[in-house]
């Protein structure tokens, strides 16, 4: 247990950008011309089947010219979406067993450097793939856009973007989780109690955000064009063997896809919460840690080893602070609630009308692209964040 306060700021988390990669670089040095000019043709190279030919002809790159945190972020970005076109060009019954030297060299070493595993992630796909179209202009769906896209349009943009209005909204719940941890080594309960509230006014806000997915992003597209190109090589029966990095090792590698579970804000407000995840579930996050950002990982962390919040709200005798704490644990049950919701429009109902109509990827149907079976995932999350809630063992079930 930790009794001392705590820095966002040596986690790489920003005030104002919480989790956010802070103003991501658009351009890589010239040198890196021939991966900027494939991720610049990416869906039509996708769309005419030549993503593989265009990556076989391209020269393995030096990461020598790569300078500092934004440049290596870019450069994986960039790296992240070939590798998953290239895997994924043919569908899910044409996916291929290695990827070539020039592609998987590269990527490999720039993602040990980083931290992150070979596979694009939450971190690339969601907190480094955007730009503001009026650089003066707000965080805001109007006007941001995405830096690098995989197939699916404006919903596979939408997607991504609506993502992140998610993260922008959770910044002042990131903030909140770093006070009310201050506030407990301290026992500052005005404190404490005003950070609470401000953490459940955060989750309402994403629970608003994620709600703009039903603007933006079309479930047929999801379904059948956009979760294809964001599945990974784990607990997928297309790849049972996963996928050899040429030049890199003799064996395979099996890596899991993108999944919400690599958000360290939500693994960082269960942890404050002190909501205690059932085995299997428990597991799947647990590993979903190191597809996280080192540094955020280690925020994550650093919160689990916080002095116990309930254990504090129990002990205060405080019907205020209980309160709050619940509300904050009730607005994050209502969370996963929508988010069940969302699956079940873009995954389970999707699916069935794919299935209808004959074209259902076999493999991925009820599963996520992180590789677990979702729904039931999701409602075992569900269920144990609910149980967080003190002294209210009469609340109905959402």
């Amino acid at each position: 247990m930790e009794n001392q306060d705590i820095n966002p700021k040596e986690f790489y988390v920003s005030e104002q950008y919480g989790f956010i990669l802070q103003d991501p670089l658009e351009k890589l040095p010239e040198y890196y011309k021939p991966w900027m000019t494939i991720a610049g043709d990416l869906c039509n190279l996708i769309k005419n089947k030549q993503i593989r030919e265009a990556v076989r002809q391209m020269p393995e790159l030096s990461l020598k010219y790569l300078s500092g945190h934004r440049e290596q972020r870019l450069a994986r970005l960039i790296l992240g979406h070939i590798v998953m076109g290239y895997v994924w060009q043919d569908g899910e019954q044409g996916a291929v067993k290695v990827l070539p030297r020039c592609l998987a060299v590269p990527y490999f070493t720039l993602s040990e450097v980083l931290g992150m595993p070979p596979i694009l992630v939450h971190a690339d796909l969601v907190l480094a793939n955007w730009r503001r179209k009026n650089p003066h202009g707000p965080l805001t769906m109007e006007n941001l856009t995405t830096i690098v896209s995989l197939p699916g349009g404006d919903s596979l943009q939408g997607f991504a973007l609506v993502t992140l209005m998610v993260e922008v909204a959770a910044i002042p719940g990131v903030q909140a989780v770093c006070q009310a941890v201050n506030s407990l080594v301290c026992q500052d309960e005005p404190r404490l109690l005003q950070a609470l509230k401000d953490l459940t006014e955060s989750i309402n806000r994403m629970s608003d955000a994620l709600k703009l997915m039903h603007d933006y992003v079309d479930s047929d597209i999801f379904y059948n064009t956009i979760r294809l190109f964001l599945s990974g090589w784990k607990d997928n029966p297309s790849m049972p063997e996963g996928l050899l990095y040429e030049g890199v090792a003799e064996t395979p590698f099996s890596f899991s896809g993108g999944s919400a579970a690599q958000s360290s804000v939500f693994q960082a407000f269960d942890e404050l919460l002190g909501i205690k995840h059932r085995s299997d579930s428990a597991d799947f996050l647990l590993r979903m840690r190191e597809y996280m950002p080192p540094a955020h990982r280690h925020f994550v962390e650093r919160i689990g080893k916080a002095p116990s919040l309930p254990g504090y709200v129990q002990e205060s005798g405080d019907p205020e602070l209980l309160s709050a704490f619940n509300e904050c644990v009730l607005s994050l049950t209502d969370f996963r609630s929508l988010h069940i919701r969302i699956v079940c429009k873009y995954v389970s109902a999707a699916g069935n009308r794919s299935k209808m109509l004959g074209k259902m990827e076999q493999h991925l149907h009820e599963r996520g692209t992180g590789g677990s079976n979702i729904m039931s995932f999701l409602k075992n999350v569900r269920g144990t964040c609910k149980e967080g809630v003190l002294n209210n063992d009469t609340q109905e079930d959402c």
